[in-house]
């Protein structure tokens, strides 16, 4: 997340942070979940999110793949 007013940072953070309302926290029954689990399960949502999830606006690339295929990330 970045400076205070700077919509472009703003928005993707907006839009990642819906998504992982969507697809991982809502629609689920959280009770008896302790906070190590939730830990667990929401560190294992980001890393499929980061490597496996594709997206149609990176050209149906996982966010690793898009950063890799122009040389952002090792």
């Amino acid at each position: 997340m970045s400076r205070k007013a700077c919509s472009p940072d703003n928005a993707a953070c907006e839009g990642f942070f819906g998504r992982l309302k969507n697809e991982f926290f809502h629609h689920r029954i959280w009770e008896g979940v302790t906070f190590e689990e939730f830990n667990e399960r929401l560190d294992e949502y980001i890393r499929y999110h980061n490597k496996r999830r594709r997206k149609k606006s990176l050209g149906w690339k996982s966010p690793e793949e898009y950063r890799l295929s122009l040389g952002y990330a090792a």
